[in-house]
């Protein structure tokens, strides 16, 4: 792999993600979505695919628009809520769901890109997060066609006493997409408020990493104390420019001193 991982543009990045592709996706709510990622991804053409991210979107932005498309297959997420095309297509049974708690989520991802196979967790105990049964993929009649199965589970002593705890199995994917604020050529990423939350964790799980970035820098402009996230999980990068669109999912105002908001 050449140190210089820059690319010149989205269609190149993901010029190779096939059918079938599992893709880890950051973002939290529309804050982070790797936009033009998404949308050369739709582009090109690329179907049936197994999406992993905390949510999808809207209707008409972030992985909303691939949903709306018919090009995601599967969705493994924690929040389902803000997407009426979603919840069709997942009561429909044209959507299968793995609902996740986010936290859990968060480490499954991270366990995947440390090399890490499974772990335990508190999350779940004493629910259908443990029990199984929660609704994977609906049939067209409204019947469960698809459930989720049990999860072991394991009793650990704690400074608390003996506690149960349930097995998660870590994730990997085929490919994963972020965006970041600054990166430099040789893939070392600085992310900027919310959009920390998912993307490194994202970016660790997929095999091949794709990023854009707000601006690309020159290998050493970086300080190494600012990185977020080393290079060495980044696979391509590419320059979007900081005047991209950033879409508020709800916005929120409050009212100034002549009571206007």
């Amino acid at each position: 792999m050449s140190l210089d991982k820059s690319v010149a543009s989205a269609a190149e990045a993901v010029a190779d993600i096939p059918n079938g592709a599992s893709i880890a996706v950051g973002g939290f709510g529309l804050s982070g979505a790797p936009m033009a990622l998404i949308q050369a991804l739709l582009a090109g053409g690329a179907d049936r695919l197994d999406i992993v991210s905390n949510n999808c979107g809207v209707d008409d932005w972030g992985l909303g628009v691939l949903l709306a498309a018919g090009r995601i297959r599967k969705m493994t997420s924690s929040y389902v809520g803000e997407n009426k095309e979603f919840a069709r297509r997942y009561l429909s049974g044209e959507l299968e769901l793995e609902l996740t708690p986010q936290g859990t989520l968060a480490e499954k991802l991270r366990a995947g890109g440390s090399g890490i196979g499974a772990f335990f967790t508190q999350t779940g105990v004493g629910t259908q997060v443990a029990e199984g049964g929660l609704p994977r993929r609906y049939a067209s009649d409204g019947t469960i066609a698809v459930a989720s199965q049990p999860k072991e589970v394991r009793t650990f002593a704690t400074a608390g006493g003996d506690r149960e705890f349930i097995l998660e199995e870590a994730i990997t994917t085929d490919f994963a997409l972020v965006h970041a604020w600054r990166g430099d050529r040789f893939g070392n990423l600085v992310f900027r408020k919310a959009t920390r939350n998912f993307a490194p964790l994202a970016a660790m799980a997929g095999r091949v990493c794709i990023a854009q970035v707000e601006e690309l820098l020159e290998p050493g402009e970086l300080d190494p104390d600012d990185v977020h996230l080393p290079g060495v999980y980044v696979h391509r990068i590419l320059e979007v420019g900081s005047d991209i669109e950033k879409r508020i999912e709800k916005r929120t105002v409050a009212a100034g001193p002549d009571g206007a908001a």
